[in-house]
């Protein structure tokens, strides 16, 4: 194997993790978790958007949900949805943010050091969307 079939084949795993880390998430939004995420919606989201906090935590699954999808249905597109990925976990930071602040547990993350180490795992998602998402130099 050739050093950049190991890149592809690495970027490849990398982005159907990521898509089973965004259906997961996608699907604790609208079940198990639904009800605890609240939480995280800052009342300043809720006025900007004039939706209550369960649409804001309804509307975040949903978009995990797809953009999960996405990654695996639609390789041609991968570099787009990667873009609207890495966008989407910078426009989810602010909440992740307040909930540092509010220090309020919620489903997965109990602690102040869960919710503060989750704020440095922002950019890493972030890096890890365009990375995973990037064109390998092949034609498509």
């Amino acid at each position: 194997m050739s050093d950049s079939a190991g890149h592809r084949r690495l970027r490849t795993t990398g982005r159907w993790s990521l898509a089973a880390l965004l259906l997961g998430a996608g699907l604790s939004h609208l079940t198990w978790g639904r009800r605890g995420y609240r939480i995280v919606v800052p009342e300043w989201a809720v006025r900007m958007l004039r939706l209550d906090k369960d649409a804001i935590v309804v509307a975040s699954g949903v978009v995990e949900g797809l953009l999960g999808a996405a990654l695996l249905v639609l390789p041609r597109d991968r570099q787009r949805i990667g873009g609207l990925v890495a966008a989407f976990f910078v426009a989810v930071f602010p909440g992740n943010v307040h909930h540092w602040r509010s220090g309020r547990p919620v489903p997965g993350m109990r602690t102040d050091r869960a919710r503060f180490v989750r704020l440095f795992l922002q950019p890493v998602l972030v890096a890890w969307a365009i990375w995973a998402t990037r064109s390998d130099g092949r034609s498509r």
